[in-house]
């Protein structure tokens, strides 16, 4: 395949997967703020009731992940054809990207046990919660925003140093890259109030570490979409 082709269907399908991730918000929305953990019997109760939006949810994630493996896999070619003298780095940021999608999908079919614990009525809280909480430091937690920030920061220095695709988008990716560090240590924080702005289930660090990388996807598809179109086979 020609690399004009590669990278071209790298953007194309690299947005088709930023897409599906802002569909899914609203399906973290729409139930409501969840009880505390600590109050197991009803918190089992909430996920019953949301069974089939959490497993659309898990859904959506199987096939946004589908969309974004195919990105990171173009995305490290775009840097090779740009400067073979990067490659090594673009290996470390597809690497890293595999590893970051790899925890996610645990973290999956973590939470998609949980809600499978609860067909046919309330599910044993006692299962459901330790499900649940063992997603915290993984899926919207540190271990991937650990992850995260190793691929944010890679990317951004392959795409400064090659200028592949438009410099300011490096700069996206190391803001990316500083947000997910600070977002780390968030595992501190007791997981009891999902409704705290920084600790383990805190909405801040979830918002903070999530939004930018998002953004910068849809930005560098929409780039290697337009390079494309420049890229002489």
């Amino acid at each position: 395949m020609k690399n004009s082709k590669i990278i071209y269907w790298t953007g194309i399908i690299g947005l088709i997967g930023t897409l599906l991730f802002f569909f899914e918000i609203p399906l973290w929305i729409l139930p409501g703020t969840p009880p505390p953990f600590s109050h197991e019997l009803a918190y089992a109760d909430h996920l019953a009731g949301i069974r089939i939006i959490a497993l659309t949810r898990i859904l959506i994630d199987l096939f946004m992940y589908m969309c974004l493996m195919v990105f990171f896999a173009g995305f490290r070619h775009l840097i090779k054809i740009s400067d073979e003298r990067y490659e090594w780095a673009a290996t470390l940021s597809f690497g890293a990207a595999i590893v970051w999608w790899a925890v996610s999908l645990v973290a999956d079919g973590l939470e998609g046990a949980a809600v499978l614990n609860t067909v046919g009525g309330t599910g044993n809280p006692t299962i459901v919660r330790a499900m649940v909480e063992a997603t915290l430091l993984i899926y919207n937690g540190s271990i991937a925003f650990a992850v995260t920030a190793l691929f944010m920061g890679v990317a951004g220095f392959v795409i400064v140093s090659t200028g592949a695709i438009p410099k300011w988008i490096g700069w996206l990716a190391w803001v990316s890259f500083a947000l997910c560090m600070i977002s780390i240590p968030a595992m501190y924080g007791t997981p009891v109030d999902v409704n705290g702005f920084y600790n383990a289930a805190g909405w801040g660090p979830t918002i903070v570490a999530n939004v930018p990388p998002l953004i910068w996807f849809f930005a560098a598809s929409i780039a290697m979409i337009i390079k494309s179109k420049k890229i002489n086979d």
